[in-house]
């Protein structure tokens, strides 16, 4: 169950997603963390952020509304009490993060430059979330701007270079062309790609008028993003075919793991299905290990992008023969 993704190896392709797992060990009550490919932790920014007022979570039809407004302690405080208990517990660590500016990821970058430039200590990676709001251009999200991917990257980018770390840039599905502003993240210097984000939404009380949000409106995550997931994966593996790709949206069992995986995602996250069972993330590695097993895969690798080589095996008629002939084994959840 080994995978890579770009120079990072991991034992196997499971991962907290960020947001979803808190800052630290705190998961590590229901699983053992070191079983993991790796916890991604909760996005943080240069100093402390208090978030968006309550209510902040609301569940929807097919998933869950959030507006927690990326709330953390600031990347010094992480630095000093959650990272001694990620590595006391055998963690892989990536660490997300997040700015208002450009100038907020130069200086993120260059505090855990300060911090893990002796020794990385448990962090294996970095990961990019550029889909919060700009200061410098109010009206959309740094993932919403090709220019502005770019320069958040690039600044996070040369801040971190004495690292070695690679940087996965965490992208926003609300955009009308993703493989364009992935294009310009991994320019910008990002290594690889973290697809998707949550979805924009909005719930509102019809007897008041008002969200029923504390913040207004929220992103959309769990089964409801999975498809849109899939695409996305889909659609920047077919266009950057050597780019690192972590799948992220409505991962709830193997099954759903394997679906990205076939798109062409090398690893994937776990996070909405964790809010239900915190347990979520090792049942899904234990149901697509069990997955890999019956369907006749020897290793994930063998898994990563099959979407993509059978593709190429479309007779004229436009039908999939490989796929359509073993269609009849694969079992949906």
């Amino acid at each position: 169950m080994t995978t890579r993704v770009g120079p990072v190896s991991l034992p196997n392709p499971v991962m907290t997603a960020s947001g979803t797992a808190g800052h630290g060990a705190e998961l590590g009550a229901y699983l053992d963390l070191s079983q993991l490919g790796a916890v991604v932790v909760k996005s943080l920014s240069v100093e402390p952020w208090a978030g968006n007022p309550a209510p902040r979570l609301l569940p929807a039809a097919a998933g869950m509304l959030n507006s927690v407004g990326l709330q953390n302690p600031g990347i010094d405080a992480w630095l000093a009490d959650d990272i001694p208990a990620l590595a006391s517990a055998g963690a892989r660590v990536v660490v997300s993060v997040w700015g208002r500016s450009v100038g907020d990821y130069a200086e993120v970058g260059r505090r855990l430059t300060t911090a893990l430039v002796r020794s990385r200590g448990p962090v294996v990676a970095l990961e990019a979330n550029i889909s919060c709001p700009n200061v410098e251009d109010r009206e959309r999200m740094f993932a919403h701007s090709t220019e502005a991917t770019s320069a958040a990257l690039s600044a996070l980018a040369g801040a971190v270079a004495p690292l070695g770390l690679p940087i996965w840039a965490k992208l926003s599905p609300n955009v009308t062309d993703l493989v364009a502003i992935a294009g310009a993240a991994l320019a910008g210097g990002a290594g690889g790609l973290t697809l998707v984000n949550t979805l924009m939404g909005l719930a509102i009380d019809p007897a008041s008028g008002l969200p029923r949000l504390g913040g207004g409106g929220g992103g959309l995550s769990g089964p409801a993003l999975h498809p849109i997931a899939v695409r996305a994966v889909y659609d920047c593996r077919q266009a950057f075919p050597s780019a690192s790709i972590v799948g992220v949206g409505g991962v709830s069992g193997g099954y759903d793991a394997a679906e990205l995986l076939s798109a062409g995602a090398d690893a994937v996250q776990v996070g909405t299905a964790s809010f239900v069972d915190p347990r979520a993330p090792l049942r899904v590695l234990a149901e697509l290990t069990e997955w890999c097993a019956a369907e006749g895969f020897g290793s994930v690798a063998e898994v990563v992008g099959t979407s993509h080589r059978r593709e190429a095996t479309r007779t004229p008629n436009g039908q999939n023969e490989v796929a359509r002939a073993g269609a009849a084994g694969k079992r949906a959840p």
